[in-house]
């Protein structure tokens, strides 16, 4: 089951630069979905748990998919990931890791963390197009 147009894309990302870089690349590939930003974990983990300013389920709607920057300051995203992985209502939600490797080993490590795909960072048009191929063989198999 794909990610529905109507679904929001939960984008966790501290660089300013990078996250137009990837809402450039999500729209040049097509996906119209509503785009949510959280420049930090902590901010993300708020979304998730409707907390704060985020306590309003119709500024905080469920993602369909996690775009997740591992590498940021405060709580990052290794540990956002451990959480959302760990929590039964949020760990059906698809996590794709935003990495500046392309290391087999680090990739296996997000693979073994929860990640459902991957985007080496810049993210490109064909980046995001390949994660979203994976993600839709990964909701096939499961659904």
């Amino acid at each position: 089951m794909p990610l529905a147009p109507h679904q929001t894309i939960l984008l966790v990302e501290d660089s300013p630069e990078d996250r137009e870089a990837t809402l450039r690349a999500i729209k040049k590939a097509g996906l119209s979905n509503p785009v949510h930003w959280c420049d930090n974990g902590d901010k993300a983990l708020d979304y998730l748990y409707r907390r704060g300013e985020f306590a309003d389920p119709a500024k905080s709607p469920r993602p369909g998919v996690i775009l997740l920057d591992l590498n940021m300051p405060g709580t990052d995203g290794r540990e956002v990931m451990s959480e959302v992985t760990q929590d039964p209502d949020l760990k059906l939600i698809p996590i794709v890791v935003l990495t500046t490797s392309s290391d087999e080993r680090d990739i296996d490590a997000f693979f073994a963390s929860g990640a459902k795909s991957y985007i080496v960072k810049p993210v490109t048009q064909d980046g995001i197009l390949k994660a979203v191929q994976r993600l839709e063989s990964v909701w096939s198999f499961n659904f």
